[in-house]
């Protein structure tokens, strides 16, 4: 039996807290602060080594998303250097004449998003389809946050809670239970289909209501900010281009990121290399672009756009940042800010709620179903989605065992739970690829994720305990 010490019941404490707060829609940086300060004082018993450990979570924090804050700055310097020119309208063309209404935009976006997904994973996915593709579904109504929705729920959801294609989350979780890969993709895909169709279903269900009732509109919906911000002499520079060279540059564009898509696939590249492809490919473009539309100014003009690029990062990523700090002390953050205070056979402190729960409970297909589901969620809170499918993997081989068969389902459902909770889905700094990329508040995009996925799991894990 795990052993709970004070740290987890405090830590469990200002996750309630956390969620409290943001049902009643109040910021939560300062109780994520607070709560790292107090987790750190009952861990070192120092007031400095708690105010210390306040810095050097946020720093942690820092270089854990250092890789999606750079992408994002990057892609967004590229975007202001697109709309700028005046490129981006010629980008756009092909995509307006098949997208003609809302529903046709979530569902085509959503499509696109999980097949790119599920080969070069969901962030540099989201780089890629959200530059091109947001401006046309707002054109034809659909806001930017549903255009998020469908982009979050399709990749980080379905796409990456499968990961039929690279299957980096199937091997983890099959090494954990002790069976073949392909058992667990099997096993997967009807789960994974429930889950998306609800899911996704029900998201569009409440972006319709609430854009026929007027709640959520392109002309009334609140973004971050701007891309239209320190944006100067646009006539001009529309001037320096002529339309040849618009459509010239508006081919290179998709041609260099084709290119990429190639290198990913040849070299076998994935997860953070796809991403700083992706990105070093962005740069490349706002470069050239630059110093063809700009001529003389080019040099100057790169810089500023880079500083614009930098600027919307710093403003999307800042208030995730002590959240995050907060949430990394679930799992290895801990023992890198604080040391090895937890004992010797914790997992760390939210895997090790997550087990103590599974070990509380005793074992039927329905207890069991959801005790995994649940355990999964609980893993998936460290903002990871990875970090807890060894666990669920664990923990399914022994419920099946009790209950005499269903190892396979119950390791994809709590890989899907896990992965669709931490991957991200619910927890904001784990969306925000998404978010940022969409320019709308990564809180506000979980907080309509919310519903969706807690119906998709409840029906999903319904499903689960009828194949067991």
């Amino acid at each position: 039996m795990i052993e709970l010490t004070s740290l987890h019941w405090m830590f469990t404490s200002f996750i309630l807290l956390i969620i409290l707060t943001m049902v009643m829609r109040r910021d939560t940086s300062l109780v994520c602060i607070l709560g790292i300060f107090l987790i750190g004082y009952v861990a070192k018993g120092s007031l400095n080594q708690a105010v210390i450990g306040i810095f050097n979570s946020f720093v942690y924090a820092i270089n854990e998303l250092s890789g999606t804050i750079l992408v994002i700055s990057l892609i967004v310097a590229m975007s202001k250097a697109l709309l700028h020119t005046g490129v981006n309208e010629i980008m756009v063309e092909p995509f307006a004449k098949v997208i003609r209404t809302p529903s046709m935009a979530y569902w085509i976006i959503g499509l696109f998003m999980m097949v790119i997904s599920l080969f070069f994973w969901p962030s540099p996915a989201a780089a890629l389809m959200g530059a091109v593709l947001l401006p046309v579904s707002r054109r034809v109504g659909l806001p930017a946050m549903g255009v998020a929705v469908a982009m979050n729920l399709f990749g980080h959801g379905i796409a990456l809670s499968g990961d039929w294609v690279i299957q980096g989350a199937p091997k983890l979780t099959a090494a954990a239970a002790g069976i073949p890969v392909q058992d667990v993709v099997n096993a997967s895909i009807p789960l994974v289909i429930v889950m998306g169709l609800v899911t996704v279903s029900v998201a569009y269900w409440m972006l319709r209501r609430d854009m026929i009732s007027g709640k959520l509109s392109v002309e009334n919906e609140a973004v971050v900010v701007s891309y239209r911000d320190g944006i100067e002499e646009t006539t001009a520079v529309y001037h320096q281009l002529s339309n040849v060279m618009k459509k010239w540059i508006a081919a290179m564009v998709p041609i260099l990121f084709g290119l990429d898509v190639v290198a990913l696939y040849m070299f076998n590249l994935r997860g953070g290399d796809a991403t700083a492809l992706i990105g070093g490919t962005s740069i490349l473009i706002m470069i050239i672009i630059a110093l063809v539309a700009h001529r003389g100014k080019g040099i100057e003009k790169s810089t500023i756009y880079l500083l614009e690029g930098f600027k919307f990062g710093i403003t999307v990523f800042g208030p995730i940042i002590p959240i995050a700090a907060f949430f990394y002390l679930g799992d290895s953050g801990f023992t890198a800010i604080f040391g090895k205070i937890l004992p010797l056979e914790s997992q760390g402190l939210v895997n090790d709620l997550g087990l103590a729960m599974a070990q509380s409970v005793s074992i039927s297909p329905a207890i069991g179903a959801f005790t995994i589901m649940a355990v999964g969620v609980i893993t998936g809170l460290d903002g990871s989605g990875f970090s807890g499918v060894s666990l669920v993997g664990s923990l399914a081989k022994l419920f099946s065992v009790s209950i005499g068969s269903g190892i396979g389902t119950l390791t994809a459902l709590g890989q899907i739970a896990a992965i669709f909770t931490g991957g991200g889905t619910l927890v904001p700094w784990s969306l925000i690829a998404a978010a940022a990329i969409c320019n709308v508040s990564p809180f506000e995009l979980a907080r309509r994720n919310l519903l969706p996925v807690m119906i998709g799991l409840f029906v999903t894990t319904i499903v689960a305990i009828v194949l067991i």
